[in-house]
């Protein structure tokens, strides 16, 4: 699952090894671990937390795996070890886990939506809509099943069955922000913005200085042609979240797609001074400087978006192109090798292609 759709869910809520009652092992009243054992546990599962607390998840999954080879009937270790795996970033072994931990206590609805969690951070979408559709016969209200459930419902392409399980999010929690947010973004990919609005309209009401939801209100009005209406809510998105990078780049990107040039330009020029180190925000005052014809201002912007991110095959590439454009051959030739050199390392075809078409033109010009 992206970055994006993980900061949507909810993170996993799992207490790692707080549980009450004996531990067994093999689940055998015969095998019934001796005092030894059971304080042997107790102190992996205490230094295990202690780990967890300072963040050193590997040493903690090393102790955990240590009580799951001690008692290998306590789903709840399980459950640990796949909480501590997803924190790791290890999801496929983070859905090993927790499938054990639900094959030791299937109506755990916890276990069972953590076990979607993973598997849809797996790229696992058949099995994460398994997972959270279970969690959902278990809890009908249990609300980050649904939005899990609407995510990878959409990556499969089951629009309306994602759309429902947003709107059963509404129907359980009115305010809730994220499902009208995925509910209205999911209509507007969808090319429906006009059932979008309704809902993002309710959605600023609830939350009048989220500046997504005003941006999304401002995409969904301009793509029906409430031009004036579209254009004061990216203004509202802007004055509210003036320190917000996303907010305020994603509203210049709007506005120069609509011809709005020099507002775009603001937003860029503004944010320039307050984050002067985003690579992003050097890349669209290029952008626009280019499309206007201020090819020295766009080696300017391209120059400082090389300087930030120079592993970046494209910021090298539009430098080239500007250099180009003011007859400084000698200077875009060393841009489009970098760029060059970037693309192969990168293994980009397109992007070779391109950078190759534009050396063999430099290659044809006076060099100066």
């Amino acid at each position: 699952m992206s970055a994006n759709c993980r900061r949507l869910l909810i993170s996993l809520v799992i207490v790692l090894g707080s549980w009450a009652g004996p531990l067994t092992i093999n689940g055998s009243a015969q095998n019934r671990p001796t005092n030894q054992t059971q304080n042997q546990l107790a102190d992996l599962l205490r230094r295990g937390r202690e780990l967890v607390n300072n963040q050193d998840y590997a040493g903690a999954i090393a102790l955990y795996q240590q009580a799951a080879a001690l008692d290998a009937q306590n789903p709840r270790i399980f459950s640990g070890l796949g909480y501590l795996y997803a924190n790791q970033g290890n999801y496929p072994e983070a859905a090993r886990n927790y499938r054990q931990a639900v094959a030791l206590e299937p109506n755990n609805v916890e276990f069972v939506y953590a076990l979607g969690f993973s598997l849809a951070n797996s790229n696992d979408n058949q099995g994460a809509a398994a997972a959270y559709s279970r969690a959902l016969q278990l809890d009908p209200n249990h609300l980050n099943s649904y939005l899990g459930l609407g995510v990878v419902l959409l990556r499969s392409g089951n629009t309306e069955a994602a759309l429902q399980a947003y709107r059963n999010v509404i129907r359980l929690d009115a305010g809730n922000i994220e499902a009208y947010k995925l509910l209205a973004t999911a209509l507007i990919s969808q090319n429906r913005p006009q059932e979008a609005i309704p809902f993002l309209q309710q959605a600023a009401r609830i939350a009048p200085t989220n500046g997504d939801i005003l941006i999304n209100l401002g995409i969904a009005l301009l793509a029906t042609g409430n031009t004036d209406e579209g254009v004061t809510a990216l203004d509202r998105a802007i004055r509210l979240a003036p320190d917000s990078a996303p907010v305020q780049i994603q509203a210049a990107q709007i506005l120069e797609s609509r011809g709005q040039v020099t507002r775009a330009m603001q937003i860029y020029r503004n944010l320039a001074l307050i984050r002067p180190n985003l690579p992003e925000v050097h890349k669209g005052i290029g952008d626009l400087a280019f499309r206007t014809g201020d090819h020295l201002e766009a080696i300017i912007a391209y120059r400082r978006w090389a300087e930030l991110a120079p592993q970046d095959g494209n910021a090298h590439y539009s430098l080239a192109v500007a250099l180009k454009e003011r007859g400084r051959t000698a200077e875009a030739i060393a841009s489009a090798q970098i760029a060059l050199r970037l693309y192969q390392a990168q293994r980009q075809t397109e992007a070779i292609q391109r950078a190759q078409n534009l050396l063999r033109q430099l290659q044809q010009m006076p060099i100066s």
